[in-house]
């Protein structure tokens, strides 16, 4: 039998090789599909929602290198915050009062008298602590913060644009969506109007109703009166008697 050609036996291996490569990659390869994502809401109200967080409410006193104490506009400041903190606080007041700068000592005086009008509004001595800190820059005046957790409202942000709101064959303007943005503001102005976040998730309970006026009523309604409300100064508010 004649041998095979030593040329012929390399092209044979170097064709073997090719079809175990081939066949390794087509075992490796996987279609991958194409997901596309998903159209924002149709509602504003769900693109961008109202959200409940807790955030620190704060105020700042400003006090000189040679002034102890506080002013009036400043004492006002603070009982107004003591009432705020009565109504909506979830957490302790924080008094941060500066340390290292040329106003330590007078802001030291001063947060005596902070916490005197804070105990005066009827805070109890454990709800109110003093933390120092050392300011970042201190060229800058120090100051003394007040602050206090509290529940609030907030939605956005806002100024987004995704797509563009010209002509085109993208799938907003195609199908008549509303623009992403739409709404944000709307949403971001009342969240920061709102009185109670808790207002927005449920409603609030009803208080008894008023039994004075209630017996009134019913005491004409018995007697068949008219239970209307007689003003006397009705005639009072009228520009003209011509016609009386």
């Amino acid at each position: 039998m004649k041998p095979a050609h030593p040329a012929s036996s390399a092209a044979l291996v170097r064709a073997a090789a090719v079809v175990l490569i081939g066949a390794s990659l087509g075992g490796c390869y996987t279609a991958r599909e194409t997901v596309a994502s998903a159209p924002p809401p149709t509602d504003y109200k769900l693109r961008h929602p109202i959200s409940i967080q807790e955030r620190d409410r704060t105020i700042v006193l400003f006090v000189g290198n040679n002034r102890g104490g506080l002013t009036p506009s400043q004492r006002a400041d603070v009982l107004a915050f003591a009432h705020a903190w009565k109504r909506e606080s979830t957490g302790g007041i924080v008094i941060e009062v500066p340390t290292g700068t040329p106003n330590e000592r007078a802001a030291a005086d001063s947060v005596h008298e902070v916490q005197s009008i804070l105990a005066a509004a009827g805070l109890p001595p454990g709800g109110v602590a003093v933390r120092p800190y050392t300011p970042v820059d201190p060229g800058k005046l120090a100051v003394i913060r007040l602050n206090y957790p509290k529940m609030t409202a907030d939605a956005g942000p806002c100024g987004q644009w995704p797509e563009d709101l010209g002509a085109g064959l993208s799938g907003g303007y195609v199908e008549n969506r509303p623009y992403y943005n739409l709404g944000c503001a709307t949403q971001r102005n009342l969240a920061a109007m709102v009185d109670n976040p808790a207002d927005l998730v449920q409603p609030r309970g009803e208080t008894p109703s008023y039994t004075g006026r209630r017996t009134v009523v019913l005491d004409k309604y018995k007697k068949g009166e008219s239970t209307a409300t007689v003003n006397p100064n009705d005639a009072k508010g009228k520009i003209s008697d011509v016609g009386q």
